[in-house]
């Protein structure tokens, strides 16, 4: 049933049902692990909320909150909620144009920053901030910080002292903090959510409490927790994906556990927290299955030869499987008795094998998620079919979501206890779907087209630009995801791309990239890939050209291999051998016979070995900005549509 009121009434239902239930886990820079527990999480809230009473913070007021993922993020965040103010979240990684523009559009008064870096950030851009007059810091700052903020006539707090002050003050005003919080109603605006500006200028999503809670009507049935089970999360807070998990945790009074999406500080947290649940976008489900592989190919000889076949053995037993108990995305109807009696033997044997597989291998890759691993949930982008193969086919249970910022942002998830293959799941309860033409017309199921959604999780619109928000609503109600997308025939919804990435080559052809993208990256001397069908103009060319990233582990093993010469790693990325080896691969992978059209194929390659970061081509939940990278690479780009 779904929670009443306001993300604090749930916070305090939580409290009041399970008060010595952990509620948090944090590592230490010493390497210790502490937590706390829902009462403290929830009195620690309303402290915080006495002490911006205390400050003179009004009802309505908007708040910054630039922070990456802790546990001080959510006791100030539902503390300022409880008061009724709007959080305006964003993270370390943003730049001071990017904070410049978001607080002062808000016309922020009161920034929470995480850490002295942060601080120095709001210092620099004072001058484009009139309103903001205070400072608030989770960790400590220098003296010399603090000097600089009187002498800009900023108040600075720590948030430590401030909840301590804070509590002192709600003995001395007993009852107000908790009275503004029953004040708080569904409809009351939470949240002002700047996307990360992918394609231009961000804009402020504005979500209400109604907005969020209204997923988690449904989701918490899909992704389950039990109280006092722990969940490892190493996403940033301030996007809509992460912050929606949390309060999954929190409602079910399951235990929120902060790390890091970095390879050996994530998985040392899964062995020694034993996490049940690990929501993470699809590049750091990417990051485990390369670091998978990479460590047998390093193994090298009968090893790797075993887990090769194993994984191939599994691999066909799950697509027989799935094709018998009905587990895949279904574009028809389809009567499985003949199957059962012609594959029957296959998927008995090969269960044997697999088995076995399990006890040899695949039991050791598991043992690295922990001992209580329930299921990983991927979201935030695509996941790539070779790696939802991959972990589908050795018992690893990695389910796909899907949402927008504007959708708070969850639509739709496969179901832990009985996903189905290659699709994000039905709508959540309360979520209407439908598939449209560029005309309108709706499509109905099984066939391709724009995919739009209504429900109450669909945002009340950007702040402060109206037209905007008429560009993404339709006259009767329905917001425009500019996803492209198709239904099958049990209503699940399977993307097929972004509208707006979508290349228009001179014939007329439309192409959506992310497909081939996928495929192209299963090579495993691709790290990543990007296709491009316009020229540096924006012209579009009558063929798809693509820059690739090497897998530099992957690479040098080949040349070793090989005994190919080069005295640096460059040199050997742009030599003429590794250009055709990729060449090969991409050709092996793109073709008629995987599926995809002449007009499909790779042309012309651009090699390039500077890896994508967080801010320069990725977005923070590490999403590739294609308008970026075009403008990064237009050189090469250009050469390839003149050599």
């Amino acid at each position: 049933m779904k929670p009443e009121g306001t993300l604090p009434k749930i916070l305090k239902k939580s409290a009041e049902r399970w008060p010595e239930i952990e509620a948090q886990v944090t590592r230490l820079k010493s390497g210790e692990y502490v937590s706390n527990n829902y009462h403290d999480l929830y009195q620690g809230a309303l402290d915080f909320a006495g002490a911006l009473l205390s400050l003179g913070v009004k009802r309505g007021e908007r708040i910054g909150l630039i922070s990456d993922n802790r546990r001080e993020w959510q006791q100030a965040d539902m503390g300022l909620l409880i008061i009724g103010c709007v959080d305006t979240p964003r993270g370390c990684d943003a730049s001071e144009n990017d904070l410049s523009y978001i607080l002062s559009f808000a016309e922020v008064e009161y920034v929470i920053a995480e850490n002295q870096s942060q601080v120095k950030k709001i210092l620099n851009i004072i001058k484009n901030l009139p309103k903001v007059h205070t400072i608030i810091s989770f960790d400590q700052i220098d003296e010399e910080i603090k000097e600089n903020c009187k002498g800009q006539k900023l108040k600075y707090f720590s948030f430590s002292e401030l909840v301590l002050e804070g509590h002192k003050w709600r003995i001395q005003n007993p009852d107000v903090v908790e009275n503004e919080l029953e004040k708080g109603k569904e409809d009351d605006l939470a949240s002002i959510i700047f996307t990360s500006g992918t394609t231009g200028t961000p804009k402020g999503v504005m979500l209400t409490h109604k907005n969020f809670i209204t997923q988690l009507d449904e989701v918490v049935e899909r992704i389950y927790i039990n109280p006092g089970e722990r969940a490892l999360c190493v996403l940033p807070v301030w996007h809509a994906f992460q912050r929606a998990c949390e309060y999954v945790i929190i409602t079910q009074g399951g235990a929120i556990c902060y790390s890091k999406p970095i390879g050996s500080y994530m998985l040392a947290d899964l062995q020694k927290l034993n996490p049940y649940l690990l929501p993470a976008v699809p590049r750091v489900w990417e990051a485990v299955y390369d670091g998978i592989w990479h460590k047998m190919k390093k193994t090298g000889g009968f090893v790797y030869d075993l887990f090769r076949f194993f994984v191939a053995e599994a691999q066909l037993w799950s697509k027989i499987d799935r094709k018998l108990r009905k587990t895949q995305s279904r574009f028809k109807i389809e009567y499985t008795g003949l199957w059962w009696i012609i594959l029957f033997i296959p998927w008995v044997l090969l269960w044997l094998v697999k088995l076995v597989g399990n006890l040899l291998v695949f039991k050791k890759i598991k043992a690295m998620l922990g001992k209580n691993f329930r299921g990983g949930i991927a979201g935030g982008g695509a996941f790539p079919e070779n790696i939802d193969d991959f972990f589908w086919s050795i018992g690893v249970n990695v389910v796909e979501g899907y949402g927008l910022t504007e959708t708070a942002p969850i639509i739709s998830v496969r179901p832990l206890a009985c996903p189905v293959y290659r699709n994000v799941g039905t709508p959540l309860r309360g979520i209407q779907v439908r598939i449209v033409d560029d005309d309108g017309m709706i499509l109905g199921k099984c066939k391709k087209g724009n995919l739009q959604i209504k429900g109450d999780n669909v945002m009340v619109g950007y702040y402060q630009r109206p037209d905007l928000t008429e560009k993404v609503m339709t006259v009767d109600g329905w917001f425009d995801t500019g996803d492209i997308a198709i239904l099958t025939v049990d209503n699940e919804i399977q993307l097929r791309g972004r509208k707006k990435d979508t290349i228009v080559l001179m014939g007329g052809e439309n192409i959506e990239p992310l497909p081939i993208e996928s495929k192209m990256n299963e090579s495993h001397y691709i790290a990543a890939s990007i296709v491009f069908g316009t020229n540096e103009k924006g012209i579009d060319q009558r063929y798809l050209v693509a820059l690739i990233l090497p897998s530099k582990e992957d690479i040098e093993m080949y040349a070793k291999e090989n005994s190919l010469s080069y005295k640096t790693y460059e040199e050997l990325a742009q030599s003429e051998e590794i250009k055709k080896l990729l060449e090969k691969e991409i050709a092996e992978n793109i073709n008629p016979k995987n599926g995809f059209k002449a007009f499909e194929r790779i042309n012309k390659i651009a090699v390039i070995t500077k890896p994508f970061e967080v801010g320069v081509e990725l977005s923070a939940k590490q999403e590739m900005m294609r308008h970026r990278v075009a403008n990064i690479y237009k050189d090469k780009i250009a050469q390839l549509y003149k050599d």
